[in-house]
């Protein structure tokens, strides 16, 4: 379990690239028959991926989270970027293709995550936040999602916003989940940005290809940052950052945030003018 440690905007402003990497880019998100998983102290979120091949894997709860087991005291959303997955959860299979979703409340004890087909594994991202109630298990494809269809060519941005565990999809404790998926010929995502100081994001980009990259916005709306991001890299972006992003080719991203609200649309909006 790898900890980061929330950062004050007026430190992050003097952070260099190296210092910014290490607070806010999650380099190895998936790994052969490993667990990776980031803890973040904005909002608590833990953030990380598990990629099963020739064995079952576990979610394990780690020292730091001081619980007997993962999701004592949390729920969690599973996203399947890779080959088909099967999610065991207290006995109960759950089958998840390329871009279906998983959620699993807050007492759950027994999850084991496997691949169908060891050839094509599964590579199963996971957001995981607080909780305070149960909810129930559930799984949603794409196309089940709450669709928005959001920019258009001429700004570079056509996209497909698809919510997934939000107030009107799969309904959660704090935790809300999507993909955005970028039409080819696009590449700028989240644009005109903005920042909710009431919770913070996770970013994982995906289906980008090995030589392309998107270079992540962020830091405060007058004194912004980038980082360069490959594929299946994930972004920490605390509540006071932007966070857009403008790619070499078009790819896809899932987003997730916790906090203290739960409404998609709590946010404030920042002009183009006003970046700098």
């Amino acid at each position: 379990m790898d900890i980061r440690h929330s950062v004050h905007p007026s430190d992050a402003k003097h952070y260099d690239t190296a210092k910014l990497r290490q607070h806010f880019l999650i380099e190895k998100v998936f790994e052969p028959d490993q667990v990776h998983m980031v803890y973040t102290h904005e909002d608590r979120m833990i953030v990380g991926g598990a990629q099963p091949v020739n064995e079952s894997l576990t979610l394990e709860a780690p020292d730091t989270l001081k619980t007997e087991y993962f999701l004592e005291r949390r729920e969690i959303g599973f996203v399947n970027i890779g080959g088909d997955a099967v999610i065991t959860v207290e006995g109960e299979r759950y089958e998840l293709s390329k871009l279906d979703t998983l959620y699993v409340g807050k007492g759950v004890q027994n999850l084991k995550l496997e691949s169908k087909d060891a050839a094509k594994p599964a590579k199963l991202y996971f957001c995981s936040a607080l909780a305070h109630a149960v909810f129930p298990t559930r799984k949603v494809s794409i196309k089940e999602a709450n669709t928005q269809y959001l920019g258009s060519q001429a700004t570079s941005n056509e996209r497909e916003l698809n919510q997934i565990i939000h107030e009107g999809g799969i309904n959660s404790c704090q935790l809300m989940m999507g993909i955005t998926v970028l039409k080819p010929g696009s590449v700028w995502n989240t644009m005109p940005s903005h920042v909710h100081d009431r919770r913070m994001e996770a970013y994982l980009y995906f289906d980008l290809n090995e030589d392309a990259r998107v270079f992540h916005m962020m830091g405060e709306p007058g004194e912004t940052r980038h980082l360069v991001v490959a594929n299946e890299q994930a972004i920490i972006s605390p509540p006071w950052s932007i966070h857009s992003g403008v790619g070499t080719s078009n790819y896809s991203f899932i987003w997730s945030m916790a906090g203290e609200n739960y409404t998609f649309k709590d946010m404030d909006v920042v002009p183009p003018a006003a970046l700098k």
